[in-house]
């Protein structure tokens, strides 16, 4: 009897001890196994186990880096296209420029290349500098001003060889009055009272128009030189005439005792005397 009621509570006690003792034992073996309680925490808080969980959450920095990477990947493609499309509009150009050009260039040794072309205008010749005299400072020194505040550039200068005459030349004016013309070297003749030696009024003859200029003159075969008269025609309008004949334009023409001037279109004589004619 006694072992019938104590039986049961017998094997209470027995199954009591006995799920201590496994419950023991199981913490012995966690204990026991290595890493078997960080694997718990590690599929507790979602990490990896050793057996492989492909749930495992992915690192925001990886994503980051990942995305990076691709939009480097997607701009390098960008600028070999850019680069590509660039290249092939520089070579388009080119061989539009080129088109005249043929396929097959010749080497420059194997043919000369004709310097007469048709086709190609010759170049223009660089201008020379010219040294020569501009007249400028001539008409700045041949500048003759008048009271009125008018100046007057003088068209004749006289030559190296002018001189004074050595004989008293005189000029006849028919209808008119005895000109003396040897105190000077040169006398000019034209309608400006305000440059000329000579004034005449009619009105086809120019402001300037003739010249008379004594010159020295040194003959061939003689050791001395004689001064005689000239007359000049300053290129005027209506010209000058010696004896009825009209004499070049900016020449020198040798004049002689007896020979009527006339000038212009006017009807008035000069005669010119010196003094031994007169005598």
């Amino acid at each position: 009897m006694s072992n019938s009621k104590n039986g049961p509570a017998s094997l209470g006690a027995l199954g009591t001890r006995r799920s201590s003792s496994s419950v023991r034992v199981d913490k012995y073996n966690e204990h026991d196994v290595p890493n078997s309680g960080r694997r718990q925490r590690d599929e507790r808080y979602g990490a990896p186990s050793n057996r492989g969980d492909s749930r495992r959450p992915k690192d925001p920095y990886h994503e980051r880096r990942e995305y990076q990477e691709r939009d480097r990947e997607r701009e390098r493609q960008r600028d070999r296209e850019r680069y590509d499309r660039e290249r092939e509009g520089r070579y388009e150009g080119r061989s539009s420029r080129n088109l005249r050009r043929s396929a097959s260039p010749r080497s420059r040794s194997s043919r000369p290349r004709s310097s007469s072309a048709g086709s190609r205008s010759p170049k223009p010749e660089k201008a020379k500098p010219n040294f020569s005299q501009s007249g400028l400072l001539a008409a700045e020194t041949n500048t003759v001003k008048g009271a009125d505040g008018t100046t007057t550039v003088l068209k004749y200068n006289e030559p190296p060889e002018a001189r004074k005459p050595t004989l008293s030349w005189r000029l006849y004016v028919f209808k008119g009055k005895l000109l003396h013309i040897q105190r000077q070297s040169a006398y000019l003749i034209g309608r400006d009272h305000l440059v000329s030696d000579i004034a005449v009024d009619h009105p086809s003859c120019s402001k300037q128009h003739a010249a008379i200029q004594y010159r020295y003159i040194q003959e061939k075969g003689e050791s001395k030189g004689v001064v005689k008269p000239f007359i000049i025609d300053l290129e005027s309008t209506n010209g000058t005439l010696v004896n009825d004949e009209k004499i070049p334009a900016a020449r020198f023409f040798e004049l002689r005792t007896g020979d009527v001037l006339k000038f212009g279109l006017s009807n008035r004589e000069y005669v010119l005397l010196n003094e031994e004619a007169a005598s």
